[in-house]
């Protein structure tokens, strides 16, 4: 028997016992619902966000930034940095403050880089470029954990790692293939007044970012207990869902957030998983910059050439992530995907033929698009209770962001055009992905094991029942997914 209850101060539903009841077709009937609304609204949010930074990345290239601003040396190197150490450091926080203000925290968000993307187009020298790259990573860092924490409290945890797949891992991928082009579409409209050249970009993105964080107040859906996407009835099945993948069942409650439960996000698993992410989160930046001296074109041309690699490395992430999905794998899959992305940089390293190298462009795109945003599933289906999910979900991109800034240091101007130095280091760093993906699995299964020989069973002696309801992954019946 079940039953629920209503808070009505806040009109949250939550359900009062594990035995719920749900019905297939009706839980068929939410899950489709679920994919049409948020898949493609957090697409397009993740989007706006990935394209800034991805386009901020290509005008390194640009002489003309550097020079209207006066930059000199490493400057622009070290603003690149800087955005991402801000990034790193703000994504925890934001994490929680989304945990505890619900979807309007990610709305703010999300309007606020839009306006500091507006003012980086009237800066006018590098203090001024800095300090808008602070304050950028500082809302950026927050969107992408946020989308993976909102989706982790719809989804159940075999059904994550394909959305995940498509919001994070496409998004990656289309601003890939059309960031630069849109780049180069901006720099062709006529003059704004008096911003001109690159200052254009930031205008425009920072206008359409601004004016969709605006509209994010009204449909970026809250917590499913307070949800106005979702009937009455659907926040009850939704709750239940939720509900049935937990060990101990809280009925949709988030429990209070404690300096020990985010320590304890720090586990193997997410330390493991969040190394694996740097590494690979150096590939995908690298590649940014070594992309176009393997597409040695005019430059709409090049643009256009760089589409069919990342096309196909959008194929690869849903069919790989509907394939993980399906079997309920993750690491076995990660490994295979890793290994196309250790190919191509072994034929980038071992050749200088442009038509063998562009061929390596599929692999290397094809591996690393659908892994990243794996390694983020991963680690939160391994995630419980509610805080450490909200931590987990930061822990992994925000250690994995210091891939960038290795990035930024080893694809140096001076080891143009083949970058042997950054391909070497990509090839080695992917080579440790697949041992540390191997390890992953070993470790879940050795460890599954042991909870049903009852090894970790003493771990419930003495505890009181809200104790026991914050063991989360620590469970003696908690079981990992591999």
């Amino acid at each position: 028997m079940s039953f629920t209850e209503v808070d009505e101060d806040t009109k949250a539903v939550s359900v009062k016992d594990e035995a719920v009841d749900i019905n297939p077709l009706l839980e068929k009937r939410l899950l489709r619902k679920l994919d049409r609304v948020l898949l493609p609204l957090f697409t397009a949010i993740f989007i706006l966000n990935f394209i800034d930074r991805y386009v901020c990345f290509e005008l390194q290239s640009d002489t003309c930034i550097e020079k209207d601003l006066g930059l000199v040396g490493y400057e622009y190197n070290i603003a690149l940095t800087i955005f991402y150490i801000s990034f790193t450091l703000f994504e925890i926080p934001s994490n929680l403050a989304l945990k505890r203000f619900g979807s309007v925290w990610l709305a703010f968000i999300v309007t606020a880089f839009g306006v500091i993307t507006i003012g980086s187009a009237f800066t006018h020298n590098f203090t001024g470029l800095v300090v808008t790259r602070v304050l950028l990573g500082a809302v950026e860092g927050g969107t992408g954990p946020g989308l993976t924490y909102i989706l982790a409290r719809y989804y159940r945890r075999s059904e994550l790692v394909l959305r995940v797949g498509v919001v994070l891992g496409l998004t990656s991928t289309f601003a890939g293939a059309f960031g630069g082009l849109l780049a180069s579409g901006l720099l062709s409209i006529p003059d704004i007044g008096g911003v001109t050249s690159w200052r254009k970009i930031f205008l425009v993105e920072g206008i359409i970012t601004s004016g969709f964080g605006l509209l994010c107040f009204l449909i970026i859906p809250d917590d499913p207990q307070r949800s106005s996407l979702l009937s009455e009835d659907e926040k009850l099945l939704a709750i239940a869902r939720i509900t049935a993948d937990q060990v101990v069942s809280t009925g949709g409650r988030k429990e209070r957030t404690s300096l020990r439960l985010v320590l304890r996000a720090f586990n193997f698993n997410t330390t493991l998983c969040a190394i694996c992410f740097l590494m690979l989160n150096i590939s995908l930046q690298g590649l940014s910059l070594f992309m176009p001296t393997v597409v040695a074109t005019p430059t709409v041309e090049s643009q256009l050439r760089t589409v069919p690699p990342y096309v196909v490395g959008a194929a690869w992430v849903v069919i790989n992530t509907y394939y993980s999905y399906r079997v309920k794998q993750r690491g076995l899959l990660i490994f295979i995907s890793v290994l196309l992305m250790v190919a191509g940089y072994a034929i980038f390293v071992g050749t200088k033929n442009s038509h063998a190298r562009y061929a390596a462009c599929f692999l290397a795109i094809a591996g690393g698009s659908s892994t990243m945003p794996m390694f983020v599933a991963w680690g939160t289906d391994n995630a419980a209770p509610d805080t450490v999910r909200a931590v987990t979900t930061a822990i992994i991109p925000s250690i994995g962001a210091l891939g960038s800034i290795i990035a930024v240091w080893t694809y140096l101007p001076m080891d143009a055009p083949d970058y042997h130095e950054g391909n070497s280091l990509n090839l080695a760093t992917g080579s440790a992905v697949c041992v540390l993906a191997l390890v992953g699995v070993l470790y879940i299964k050795w460890e599954n094991r042991k909870r049903e020989r009852g090894e970790r069973d003493y771990r419930l002696e003495g505890l009181t029942a809200g104790e026991i309801e914050q063991l989360g992954y620590l469970h003696p019946r908690y079981r990992y997914q591999a």
